[in-house]
Parts: structure tokens; C-alpha cells; sequence
């Protein structure tokens, strides 16, 4: 038993990239409106640790948006394979230009492309068009470096609350709840069922 939550984590996650069939890193983030209207989508974990959890995105996208107007958001990872769930409450931060950098040139050449020729989330006349934008993006980069968007970026979620959920017989679920405290630290209790 550990009272770290990010150590907790580091174990369940290491288990789910040993026996998770595919994306042990995919999370269900949730976003909201200025007015409450939620919103949920699958996104990459790419950084995680005592900071909080990390992914990046189109800033202009529907979920950048959401996120400039209203920073409070959710994220669920589940894995299948072991019967477990993390859950996550905070705010979102904004990720470093470093670490913006650094994501977006380890991604493959077509992703970096497809980042230019996207307007992610908005509406798209036909498929055709999308890939012309990707044509012109390749054709403009050429053979150089293709360097991040600056419509692209990352967010932290900085967890307040961190619930791990292991699957019991009968329902019987166990649940820890880790609180951050004002001054520093973490609180941890249980949760019925």
C-alpha cells in the first residue's frame, strides 16, 4: 500500500502496458462549456507523474476551446484487461513549450503534417478536401523539418482527486479516493461500492 497516488498509478500503468491489448495509455477526458454542457472524447496519455496527467491537441479545435473557457475537466483510464479504472478531478495547465516541442517532433512526419492540414473539429465538405490540405502541407515542408503549429499544444490535468476502482466478485468493488490538501500531500480513504 502506498499513500503517493502518482506511485499507485506508476504500478497499475506499467501492469496495463504489460497486458493491455492496445492503447493502455488511451483516456476518456471530459471537457464543459462556459454553461455546463459536457463533453467527452478518447485521448492519449502522454505524460503522467506528480505534475499530473498529459495530451496535446488543436488548440482550435471544439476541446481547446472548451478548455480556454473553462479549465475544470475529468479524464477516466480503463483497463479491460485488468479489471481496474483511474479516475482524475482538477484543472487543466497548460504543458511547457518544451514539452510541446519535444511531443510534437517525436510524432511521425505524417502526423506533424496532418497537424497543419487539420481544422480539427470543424466541419469538412469532403474527404478530398482534407487530403488536398494534406498534399499542400507536404508539398510546403518539403524534405525540411516540419515544426509545431502554433494552434498546437498540450494540457496537464492537475488532479484535486484521484479514485483507483479494482473490480471485485459481486460488485463488491474496492475503491481508494485520494484528496489534495491546501498545504501539500494527499489524504486517502475508501469509497463504498
Amino acid at each position: 500500500m502506498t499513500d503517493d497516488p502518482f506511485a499507485l498509478f506508476e504500478e497499475w500503468f506499467a501492469e496495463a502496458q504489460r497486458s493491455e491489448p492496445n492503447d493502455p495509455d488511451a483516456m476518456a477526458l471530459a471537457t464543459s462549456t462556459p454553461d455546463g454542457r459536457p463533453s467527452v472524447r478518447i485521448v492519449l496519455m502522454r505524460l503522467h507523474g506528480p505534475e499530473g496527467f498529459g495530451f496535446f491537441t488543436n488548440l482550435q479545435s471544439r476541446k481547446g476551446q472548451e478548455i480556454a473557457a473553462n479549465q475544470a475537466a475529468a479524464l477516466c483510464i480503463h483497463w479491460k484487461s485488468l479489471r481496474k479504472q483511474v479516475r482524475a478531478e482538477g484543472v487543466l495547465q497548460s504543458v511547457s513549450t518544451a514539452d510541446a516541442d519535444a511531443y510534437f517532433a517525436s510524432r511521425s512526419r505524417d502526423s506533424r503534417i496532418g497537424a497543419w492540414a487539420s481544422d480539427q473539429s470543424r466541419p469538412l465538405d469532403a474527404r478530398e478536401t482534407f487530403l488536398g490540405r494534406i498534399e499542400e502541407a507536404t508539398a510546403r515542408f518539403g524534405d525540411d523539418d516540419v515544426p509545431r503549429p502554433p494552434h498546437w499544444s498540450g494540457f496537464r490535468l492537475v488532479p484535486e482527486r484521484i479514485e483507483f476502482w479494482e473490480d471485485r466478485e459481486f460488485r463488491l468493488h474496492h475503491r481508494r479516493l485520494f484528496t489534495r490538501q491546501p498545504h501539500g500531500g494527499w489524504s486517502e480513504g475508501l469509497l463504498y461500492p
